[in-house]
C-alpha cells in the first residue's frame, strides 16, 4: 500500500489492506476528514513497523469548529488511549496532533483532545458542548518536546497524561465530560491551522486499552483478552505478535531466537515471534502449569510451576523439569507451595520462592535438580520476596523484596555474604530479568498505591530497563501499559539481549 499524491496536494490512501495482519489499531479502522478541510487527509498504516503515518489539514483554531484528519473507532467503557507522536516534515505551518474523543463526526461535536502542538507543547482542550467554544488547560510552558501521549476514561472523567521517553506519565489535564460518557467516537488526529498546508505525523506503539476498574476481580468476572508484545528496549518499538480473548501469560524466548512460550489454560504453547498460531507443547502430566516456567542457559531444559498432589503429601504448585521439546516432567521440589523463577548457570539449579514454616513469609530456594537437595538463600521472618533470577556469570541473584518498607528490586550473592538494594522510589518494582550478556536488567513497576506484597493483573502498569554496568543506574521506563501479574513473570530477553517479550491486557 503506498500514498498518491496529485500535483495540486490532494491527499489520497487505500485502507483496504492496512488490516489484513494484526494491527494495534484496528479499533480506529475508521477514517475521516472533519470541516471538510481544502486539502484532504489520510493515513498510511505499515504493518512492518506497525506505526501509522498520518496527514491532516484546517484553516481554523478550533474554537467553535474542527478541521482535521481523525483515524477513529467507536468505543464504549472505560478505556486507555495510548500512543508515541512525532512531526515528520517541515512544519512551516502551527500544526496539532493527538488523541481525540468525539460525541459525533460533526465539526462542532463535543470533544476532548490530548493535544501535542508543533511548537512541542503538550495540553489538554476540550469542548464541554457542540457548537461551543474549545476551552484549553492552564498551560506549563515546560512541558515541551513530551512526545507519548496518553488519554483514559473513567466514566465521564478523561485525563490527559504525557511523557518525555524514559520518564513515568505525568497528568496534564482532566476534565469532566458528560455528553462523552456513552459511546464515543475515539481516535488518532492531525490537523493544522493554514488552508493551504497540511501537517504530517509518524504515529506508532498505539494502543486501545478497555480497561476495568480497579475492584475488578477475576474470580468473579470474566478474564480480559490477551496480547502477545516484543518490544526493542533501546529505541522503545513495540510489535503486537498475537492476541487472544482468553489469559494467557509469560513468555520466555526460545534458544534459537524464533519462538516464545507461554501458559495457557494450565499448559505450555510455543509460538513463532513473527506471529502465527500457538503450538502446544507436550508437558505430560502437567495440566496446572501456572505462570511460573523458563528455559535453562544451556537451552535442553525447561522448568514448571505446576500444582498437584506431591510425595510428601503436600497439595499445591511444586517445580519441575522437563526436556525443552516436551516430555515428562520429573519432581525437584519435595514441598508445595513452590514457584520456580531461575536457574543457575550451571544448568543444574534452580532458583525458586516457597514457603515453609506456619506463619513465616515466603524465601528464596535453590535445589539441585537431580538430588532435589533444597538450599535456602534468604531466611527472612517479614516482608515478601519474589522472582529469583541469577545473572549469566553466576555473580548476583536478583529479586523483588519488601524488607525496607517498599517493594524494591535487590541482588543477593549465591553464597549469601552480600546483599544490595538497586531501586528506590515511589513505585512498587517486581520481577527483575537479566539480558543474557548480562548488562541489562528489565522489570515490572506498580504505582505505589497497590498493597506493598500485593502483584495484581489488571493494572496501569511499566516496564523499566535499569543498566548493571553504570555505578549510579536510574531506571528509564521503556513501556506503558495495562498488566500486572502475568505480564512479565519469567525471564523474556531475546538471545541477543535487544527485545523484551510481554503480554499485555485488554477487554
Amino acid at each position: 500500500m503506498k500514498f498518491y499524491f496529485e500535483v495540486i496536494g490532494i491527499f489520497i490512501v487505500n485502507l483496504s489492506m492496512a488490516y489484513a495482519t494484526i494491527d494495534p489499531g484496528k479499533m480506529i479502522s475508521s477514517n475521516i476528514d472533519i470541516g471538510d478541510p481544502k486539502i484532504k487527509g489520510g493515513i498510511e498504516y505499515n504493518p512492518i513497523d506497525q506505526a501509522f503515518i498520518q496527514q491532516g489539514a484546517g484553516s481554523t483554531a478550533w474554537k467553535d469548529r474542527d478541521a482535521c484528519n481523525f483515524q477513529y473507532g467507536e468505543l464504549k467503557g472505560d478505556f486507555l488511549l495510548t500512543a508515541n507522536f512525532e512531526f515528520i516534515g517541515q512544519q512551516k505551518t502551527p500544526s496539532k496532533m493527538g488523541w481525540m474523543v468525539r460525541e459525533s463526526l460533526d465539526d462542532d461535536a463535543a470533544m476532548f483532545t490530548g493535544t501535542l502542538h508543533s511548537n512541542l507543547l503538550a495540553v489538554a482542550q476540550y469542548r464541554l458542548k457542540a457548537g461551543a467554544t474549545m476551552l484549553t488547560q492552564p498551560i506549563d510552558a515546560q512541558k515541551r518536546f513530551l512526545s507519548i501521549l496518553q488519554v483514559e476514561r473513567q466514566g465521564d472523567l478523561y485525563t490527559f497524561r504525557a511523557a518525555f521517553p524514559g520518564e513515568p506519565l505525568k497528568e496534564l489535564g482532566r476534565q469532566k465530560m458528560e455528553v462523552l460518557g456513552g459511546n464515543v467516537f475515539a481516535g488518532l488526529f492531525v490537523s493544522s491551522q493554514d488552508a493551504a498546508v497540511s501537517g504530517s505525523a509518524r504515529i506508532w506503539n498505539v494502543r486501545v486499552e478497555r480497561h476495568v476498574p480497579d475492584n475488578y476481580k477475576t474470580k468473579n468476572n470474566r478474564a480480559l483478552g490477551s496480547r502477545l508484545e516484543v518490544m526493542d528496549v533501546f529505541t522503545g518499538q513495540r510489535e503486537l505478535v498475537w492476541e487472544s480473548p482468553n489469559r494467557f501469560e509469560a513468555p520466555n524466548w526460545t534458544p534459537d531466537g524464533t519462538g516464545l512460550i507461554i501458559n495457557m489454560q494450565g499448559r505450555l504453547y510455543r509460538i513463532p515471534v513473527s506471529g502465527g498460531e500457538p503450538e502446544q507443547i507436550d508437558t505430560g502430566f502437567a495440566d496446572r502449569i501456572n505462570n511460573d516456567h523458563g528455559i535453562s542457559f544451556d537451552g535442553r531444559w525447561m522448568a514448571i510451576s505446576h500444582s498437584s498432589s506431591l510425595e510428601s503429601g503436600d497439595k499445591g504448585s511444586a517445580v519441575y523439569v522437563l526436556p525443552l521439546e516436551g516430555g515428562t516432567p520429573s519432581l525437584v521440589t519435595e514441598r508445595a507451595p513452590s514457584y520456580w523463577h531461575g536457574w543457575m548457570p550451571n544448568n543444574r539449579e534452580v532458583l525458586y520462592v516457597a514457603k515453609r514454616d506456619p506463619g513465616m513469609p515466603f524465601n528464596i530456594y535453590m535445589a539441585d535438580i537431580e538430588t532435589r537437595v533444597e538450599t535456602p538463600i534468604t531466611t527472612f521472618d517479614y516482608g515478601h520476596v519474589d522472582g529469583p533470577e541469577c545473572d549469566p556469570r553466576g555473580d548476583w541473584i536478583y529479586y523483588n523484596g519488601s524488607q525496607s518498607g517498599s517493594m524494591n528490586i535487590w541482588r543477593i550473592r549465591p553464597d549469601r555474604t552480600e546483599r544490595q538494594e538497586l531501586t528506590d522510589d515511589e513505585y512498587y518494582d517486581w520481577f527483575p530479568h537479566i539480558s543474557p550478556d548480562g548488562k541489562w536488567m528489565v522489570f515490572l513497576s506498580y504505582p505505589g498505591t497497590i498493597g506493598l506484597n500485593a502483584h495484581p493483573r489488571y493494572k496501569k502498569v511499566m516496564l523499566r530497563r535499569m543498566s548493571l554496568e553504570d555505578t549510579e543506574p536510574k531506571p528509564e521506563v521503556i513501556a506503558y501499559l495495562f498488566g500486572g501479574q502475568g505480564t512479565i513473570n519469567v525471564p523474556s530477553w531475546s538471545p541477543d539481549s535487544r527485545k523484551v517479550a510481554f503480554v499485555s491486557y485488554s477487554r
